[in-house]
């Protein structure tokens, strides 16, 4: 069963575009021997930290988008934790909040469609007269 990730790492702030680059590529080549697919990568460039992280204070964010198995990130973990320039990392499991997501978003357009359509009177009712305005002389 294929199920969704978020993988966010940091890396050094020092970090060159080419090593940041054969980092990703390095990762991206793992995924698919691993049984799974690389959805989507986004540099997000250079932030500042939250807190102080191996004595640094900013951090090259990149987000890893994957679909996969287990072993597939926890081979995917193992290669983030032993490589040097990568200071923080972080996996999230997101199928199951998409699923969610999607099951309220079916349920809030069902009630739209239901309010949408106009109200008529039942058979044999007679529509409400409109309240009549006293005229003043």
């Amino acid at each position: 069963m294929n199920r969704t990730y978020e993988l966010m790492f940091i890396v050094r702030p020092d970090m060159t575009d080419e090593d940041l680059d054969k980092l990703i590529s390095n990762l991206q080549a793992a995924v698919p021997t691993a049984g799974g697919a690389v959805k989507s990568i986004e540099k997000m460039g250079k932030r500042r930290l939250a807190y102080t992280v191996r004595r640094f204070h900013e951090g090259i964010y990149v987000l890893l988008v994957v679909e996969g198995g287990g072993a597939m990130i926890h081979e995917l973990e193992r290669r983030l934790r032993v490589s040097e320039p990568v200071i923080k990392f972080l996996t999230v499991r997101v199928d199951e909040e998409q699923k969610r997501l999607a099951k309220i978003r079916k349920i809030r357009d069902a009630r739209k469609k239901v309010s949408a359509q106009p109200v008529t009177p039942a058979e044999g009712e007679v529509a409400a007269p409109a309240a009549e305005t006293p005229a003043t002389a």
